[in-house]
């Protein structure tokens, strides 16, 4: 019933195709027969001369003057045109002018709009996006959709109710002189992925879409602004490329299609906007259902035939837009009525049909525009995130043929030369990449290329970025540097340009088009380069005859490239037992999931994730998952500050450490030595629960803890041992909420007092110091961050960062991982904590650690197993990483090899433990030379300089409570997956 209404309300055909798809517009009607009440209300108030009006969409400049207004509402009363359509101007005034028109006209007005990339194509004040050959290159056509409600977002802000997009013209001919850059691509199918996409994200946001220009202006080599192009193909060729995109719009339900002004004698003798056999194929073959539009009828490819607009009726539009004389060419459709060349009710039909659309769009109830917030409406901070998106996503690798993206920071001498009016403008890319590695920057003068040559002669390695369309004149220049080293192409200028130096283009070791220079892009780029962003992007057009449409490399950081472990000497069959042992820790509870990664000679030879967040859920462990080390910190972050100092001549290994934090003075731990407390024989206790003097003991029915569960005792934290859960903190240390008082996050609900930190010290200092043996005791590197921030003059993670993470590039290391990254990106430690009554995901699990407020020498510091390596590697090179130095390598020989004499401990770092293997920490293949540590929550890392290897296990053993978790140790985890490393080894 629904449908017959709505083929009364439209007043088509008897019935609608069998193979017809409704368009969407009509689709989303919930009340047809309120409808058809509108658009018989409308109808039966107008004239034969004013339904012939509604048919006409005139066009206008937005001037909000007096003459303008006069001009325009003559015209509605007049002829009651049905639309216009504004050229240019800004968007308020288009509003004010939209606002005024629809008062004055008695039936409402379809406001259009030309807006193939946005309102920007013709208003000077709105925001703009990338051309659709640039959009043509992004792979996820969800952005597309995006992108199309966005538009229509900004339309209904102003007024507009249909836009002249998308443009469905395939860009098969580079000689086009119109249709080029306007074109998603020279792809039939690409292309109506893209119309489809944008359409449905036009008409989802309220906004009628018209795909243009039908049947196809994409391969023609004159305009139809000046001439009339023809076609010159059979129907099989038409069906299979101009076709397809209009034919997979109409399927897609899409509301609007525009005519072009084209002939084509394949499908008929006249131009298709005013062809009845042409627009047949439109309605009967492809079984379109919505508003017809002619081009604009004042194009000279169509305006020289007479009485175009009856013709163009006839033939089967709905509307006409923009005719040159709007006066006689409805006097012409009079007369074509008059003489029995179109019937009334032919005009009747269109009519009504046109008032359905106008009901569907929501005219019915026209309210004028608000004025107040228009360039706050368009400038929403949403649109410049979209923006940088839809640029981003555009980026393509076209090549990558040596591997180059991402770079090896491990090599020396990299030149960026920049191609580019001023050197200001290469900026923003110059400054993000200097900030990760240190690399020398040239500004190319053409006036200058002997001396550019010269100096580019010794370096390693070369990244041209051109921001010129011009690069004719470095043609030679960059095309010998290609041939002799590798060099990486980075385009931010129209791809297009690159077409004239081909041979560029093949000897280039990675060509990379960014298409745009804006500073996001550029630093979006740059972070490709290191190892930071993805790219997909897929060329919408061929690039001369080096690349194919579609080319496209895809660069993924999550999974970085790497080498055969056969290249560096090592058994892959070998390699792959850590996959059984990894799977075997996962089935017996050991871990929920886990990442190993091993590097040889700096190459990643194993690099793979098993398993899932927890054991329950559904979230897959990730390369870039980022993990609480427990006290692997000690290595990757109190020790290198330790180091650094060291470095710099600011601390000795037998200084006291009471020189530097006199609270230890008159006590028995003023003799105390820096080399004491990295050997652990500092004599301080193991382990001090701090946290206690937070808690109101009182609270405690029968004390903190047990021997044996009881009610209030259920929490098991050890054998034979379970803890309270029902006490109550003291409110002078912890609060429930944060405020300037209590600042220190130590779980999703519990905050304390900065002053804790302390009371922590305070306990330090009050423990009593027993003998001078080895003993393992985090508070030793505790004290050590003391030290620490007494130097640096800062707290230890500013530091860090600054001096390690940062410059490095450790994109996922930082303490207090909440204040930058996603809860959904950490790993969850544990599912329950008694102390914090909950979940720790982000939160540091180590009770001393988290006290401290996040940051302790002990523990703190969370990461991925890429970074981790990364700081390995690092040591393994003596200090060095990329282009840059962070640590002599005399001090990296000395922290690294020397070792106590009374245990198996370095410098800080754990050891092998080589007379009794089965001890220690290391597979008993593992050489004396060895150095890293192992984390409570199930990490470790380990350094091999004896055969160039990294091996990095990270794992949220501890998960879902840390007492119940002993299979980890049990099974052996660690120390077989290292061990199956060593037998990979090829003698």
């Amino acid at each position: 019933m629904k449908r017959q209404l709505l083929c009364l309300v439209l007043g088509l055909l008897a019935t609608f195709s069998l193979h017809a798809r409704q368009p969407s517009v009509l689709e989303a009607l919930g009340d047809t027969a309120a409808c058809r009440r509108w658009v018989d209300a409308q109808m039966e108030k107008m004239t034969l001369k004013q339904k012939i009006g509604q048919l006409f969409i005139y066009t206008a400049p937005p001037e909000y003057t007096q003459y303008n207004k006069n001009r325009l509402r003559k015209i509605i009363g007049e002829y009651g045109v049905g639309g216009f359509l504004f050229s240019g101007g800004e968007a308020e005034k288009q509003a004010s002018l939209t606002n005024y028109l629809q008062q004055v006209s008695e039936v409402p007005l379809l406001i259009a709009f030309d807006g193939e990339w946005g309102l920007a194509m013709r208003l000077k004040d709105a925001p703009g996006f990338p051309y659709n050959r640039v959009l043509g290159c992004v792979a996820n056509d969800s952005l597309l959709y995006e992108y199309g409600r966005e538009v229509a977002r900004q339309c209904r802000s102003i007024g507009v109710h249909v836009n002249f997009a998308p443009v469905a013209d395939v860009d098969s001919n580079p000689d086009n002189p119109v249709i080029g850059w306007r074109s998603f691509g020279s792809s039939p199918k690409r292309v109506a992925e893209k119309v489809v996409a944008y359409a449905r994200g036009l008409e989802d946001g309220g906004v009628l879409a018209v795909c243009k220009h039908f049947p196809g202006h994409g391969d023609t080599d004159v305009d139809s602004h000046e001439v009339l192009p023809e076609l010159a193909f059979d129907r099989l060729r038409l069906d299979s490329v101009e076709l397809y995109p209009f034919r997979k719009a109409v399927e897609a339900g899409i509301g609007g299609v525009m005519s072009g002004h084209l002939h084509v004698p394949a499908l008929g003798k006249k131009p298709a906007s005013i062809s009845s056999d042409i627009l047949r194929v439109l309605r009967d073959e492809l079984h379109f259902e919505g508003l017809a539009f002619t081009d604009a009828l004042e194009m000279k490819g169509i305006s020289g035939n007479e009485n175009v607009c009856a013709q163009a009726l006839a033939a089967g539009n709905d509307m006409l837009l923009a005719p040159r004389n709007l006066k006689r060419e409805l006097k012409g459709v009079m007369q074509a009525i008059r003489h029995g060349e179109l019937s009334e009710e032919l005009i009747e039909a269109k009519c009504r049909k046109v008032l359905a659309f106008k009901y569907a769009l929501g005219l019915a109830d026209c309210k004028p525009v608000p004025l107040e917030n228009i360039e706050k409406e368009l400038q929403d901070a949403s649109v410049g995130n979209l923006q940088q998106k839809l640029a981003c996503a555009a980026v393509t690798v076209a090549r990558d043929s040596d591997g180059l993206v991402p770079l090896d920071l491990a090599v020396s001498g990299t030149v960026l030369l920049s191609v580019s009016p001023a050197l200001s403008e290469a900026y923003p890319f110059y400054k993000r990449l200097n900030a990760a590695f240190p690399l020398n920057w040239i500004h190319a003068d053409a006036d200058s290329i002997p001396e550019i040559r010269r100096r580019l002669r010794p370096v390693q390695r070369v990244i041209v970025a051109v921001h010129s369309d011009d690069l004719l004149p470095y043609d030679s220049l960059l095309t010998s540097l290609a041939e002799d080293k590798p060099l990486v192409l980075v385009s931010f200028a129209d791809m297009k340009g690159l077409e004239k130096t081909p041979d560029l283009l093949r000897k280039a070791s990675a060509v990379i088009l960014a298409h745009d220079g804006q500073e996001a892009v550029q630093q979006y780029v740059a972070d490709l380069l290191l190892g930071k962003a993805y790219a997909d992007g897929r060329l919408s057009v061929p690039l001369g005859d080096v690349f194919a449409e579609g080319t496209g490399v895809t660069v993924d950081p999550e999974h970085p490239r790497t080498c055969s472990p056969e290249e560096l000497g090592m058994d892959s069959s070998v390699l792959a037992r850590i996959d059984d042992i990894a799977e075997e820790g996962i089935r017996e509870g050991a871990f929920p999931g886990c990442h190993v990664l091993i590097l040889k000679d700096g190459m990643p030879v194993y690099d793979k994730c098993f398993g899932k967040h927890t054991y329950e859920g559904n979230r897959k462990t990730l390369e870039s998952d980022i993990y609480d080390l427990a006290s692997l910190t000690k290595v990757t972050a109190t020790l290198l500050a330790v180091m650094k100092l060291y470095d710099e001549g600011r601390i000795g290994l037998t200084d006291r450490v009471s020189d530097y934090l006199p609270y230890l003075k008159q006590t028995d731990k003023s003799r105390i030595t820096v080399q004491d407390l990295l050997f652990h024989q500092s004599g301080l206790p193991a382990y001090l629960p701090f946290y206690q003097e937070a808690i109101d003991l009182k609270s405690c029915k029968g004390g903190l803890f047990r021997k044996k569960r009881d009610s209030n005792h259920p929490f098991r934290v050890g054998e034979n041992l379970y803890a309270c859960t029902s006490f109550s903190y003291k409110p002078e240390w912890v609060s429930s909420v944060p405020s300037e008082a209590y600042p220190l996050q130590v779980s999703d609900s519990i905050f304390i007092k900065e002053s804790f930190r302390g009371e922590i010290i305070r306990q330090i200092v009050d423990a009593r110091v027993k003998g001078s043996s080895y003993r393992y005791s985090c508070l030793n590197f505790m004290l050590l961050k003391e030290l620490v921030e007494t130097l640096a003059g800062k707290p230890m993670d500013v530091y860090l960062d600054s001096v390690f993470y940062k410059p490095m590039g450790l994109i996922h290391t930082a303490f207090n991982p909440l204040a930058r990254f996603g809860k959904d990106r950490i790993v969850p430690t544990v599912e329950e904590d008694f102390i914090r009554r909950g979940p720790l995901q982000g939160f540091v699990q180590d009770e001393a650690a988290a006290f401290m407020g996040g940051v302790s020498g002990n523990a703190g510091l969370f990461s991925s197993a890429h970074d981790v390596a990364r700081i390995c590697q690092m040591l393994l090179d003596k200090g060095v990483c990329g282009d840059r130095r962070y640590l002599s390598r005399a001090t990296c020989e000395l922290f690294t090899t020397l070792k106590a004499k009374h245990s198996r401990r370095g410098l800080g770092f754990d050891k092998p433990d080589t007379e009794h293997p089965e001890d220690g920490p290391c597979a008993a293949e593992a050489p004396a030379s060895v150095f890293g540590h192992t984390g409570f929550t199930g990490t470790a890392a380990w350094v091999d300089p004896d055969n160039g290897l990294v091996f990095v296990f990270l794992s949220n053993r501890t998960y879902p409570r840390a007492s119940d978790r002993t299979k980890l140790a049990e099974l052996n985890i660690r120390p077989r997956m290292q061990q199956a490393m060593y037998q990979s080894l090829m003698k």
